[in-house]
């Protein structure tokens, strides 16, 4: 989730005078040739205070907001909502805020996975910096471990207040993924047309592969939920219009128009006008076209609310004008990196990205989504064909170590970034995930509690 674009504020035609051309022309326009392809990696993690584990409130001195203002001292600029501090700027990155306050770094676009790990440490010291004086620590897994829906805060923004409401309508789990649930995700570019097409797909069909390595999120209010990533399943049941797979994108003739149409589906949330949040919830936007809104009648829609409304789909693999990998629980600093350097493996180098195509070039509909809706129970232990996902992880793993080992060779981008990898390739080889660790750690010597994760892996 991100606050408001700030792209130009351009009004678009309707469909008959060209609209839809401009809007899959907005999408197109972030192709850009491979010297210039970088790599932007956001993670988001919950807050806790560190004398009873409760997640910090936004206001009061041990607030969020009182976190974001600290921050300010490291060069971040305070973005305000309503004369509330909502988020933070700082060169090409942003600070912003999850619905109950996890907090989350988008980061700027670099050209190698070393910059993004020193930009992750960066953030997560000046983070701890400001957070201990205040007793306030940082923990990253997929979905908060302890508290209740009901005993989440609240953060003051008025898009969140539209989804709060909207969510039940369409969903029982929409409430748990905005407040309960800690993702990271790593943003790529293409080369043109072509090449999006084929890292949707790649990324699509590997998604679970990523699911099953990043799994951390196996407890739900303090016990066992049965899952390994409890925060993959919650998307099973957040808003089918909005979430999935999206199969269209294997069949023949996938382009930008065809994710523009899809995009025109998708009900909106909002129209954001002069610092408010104008309820859409719903409502097309394909009538918005038309400057038939209910919510905002006679008006057209500018290129910013296009750019406003691309982030309101939550499919597996999202595009923009780049494309987004949506499929991993947060985790750690090392993990981090680790997913970053997992799809920049697989996906810029081109010998990487054509055996990745010949991994999943078969894979069936049915497949896809068996692998979709097992992962997230049984991680590597899920049967596919004449094996198991533990399998199609250590080929995707070895597909990606290759595409950075070659990628450092081609392009001089100094120590070699299968590094990153290392974690992983440790999870593959012990055959466990994170969450089944932590499943060791509650069964042995935790006790029964889960009230030790905050100590013990907290950034």
């Amino acid at each position: 989730m991100s606050g408001p674009s700030q792209v130009k504020d351009i009004e678009i035609p309707d469909i008959k005078g060209g609209g839809r051309a401009m809007l899959v022309e907005y999408l197109a326009s972030g192709a850009r040739p491979d010297s210039d392809w970088k790599i932007g990696t956001e993670h988001e993690k919950f807050g806790f205070r560190t004398d009873d584990l409760r997640p910090p409130t936004f206001d009061g001195e041990r607030g969020i907001e009182a976190l974001l203002k600290g921050l300010v001292q490291f060069g971040w600029t305070p973005v305000e909502e309503k004369g509330r501090v909502i988020a933070l700027t700082r060169d090409e990155a942003s600070v912003s805020l999850e619905p109950a306050g996890q907090l989350e770094l988008s980061g700027a676009p670099l050209a190698t996975l070393h910059d993004t790990c020193v930009e992750a440490a960066t953030h997560l010291r000046e983070v701890r910096t400001v957070a201990e004086p205040m007793g306030l620590g940082f923990l990253g897994m997929g979905f908060q471990p302890k508290w209740r829906r009901d005993e989440m805060p609240w953060m003051p923004k008025g898009r969140y207040k539209i989804m709060r409401e909207y969510m039940p309508k369409v969903g029982s789990l929409g409430l748990d993924m905005m407040t309960r649930t800690s993702t990271v995700q790593v943003n790529l570019d293409v080369r043109d047309e072509a090449d999006m097409v084929r890292k949707f797909r790649v990324s699509l069909a590997l998604q679970p592969i990523a699911t099953a390595l990043f799994a951390d999120s196996p407890f739900t209010e303090g016990q066992p939920n049965g899952y390994l990533s409890y925060r993959s399943h919650i998307w099973t049941d957040t808003d089918r219009d909005r979430t999935g797979l999206l199969d269209f994108v294997f069949e023949d003739g996938f382009g930008y128009e065809r994710y523009v149409d899809y995009l025109l589906d998708v009900p909106m949330y909002f129209v954001y006008r002069d610092g408010e949040y104008i309820d859409a919830s719903g409502q097309s936007f394909r009538d918005y076209l038309d400057a038939k809104l209910p919510a905002y009648p006679n008006q057209r829609p500018t290129l910013k609310d296009w750019a406003d409304h691309t982030t309101t789909a939550f499919p597996e693999v999202r595009l923009k004008k780049y494309l987004e990998m949506r499929g991993a629980d947060s985790g750690p600093w090392n993990r981090i990196c680790a997913l970053s350097a997992f799809w920049v493996g697989l996906l810029y180098d081109a010998e990487a990205l054509d055996a990745a195509w010949d991994l999943v070039l078969d894979f069936t509909p049915a497949e896809r989504h068996a692998l979709r809706d097992g992962v997230p129970k049984h991680g590597f232990q899920l049967p596919f064909r004449d094996s198991n996902v533990l399998e199609l992880s250590r080929r995707a793993l070895e597909i990606s170590a290759h595409g950075l080992k070659r990628r450092a060779r081609l392009n001089g981008h100094g120590a070699d970034e299968s590094i990153y990898l290392e974690p992983l390739m440790e999870f593959v080889a012990l055959g466990k995930s994170p969450a089944e660790r932590k499943l060791e750690l509650f069964h042995g010597a935790w006790g029964g509690n889960v009230d030790a994760v905050f100590k013990e892996f907290a950034y």
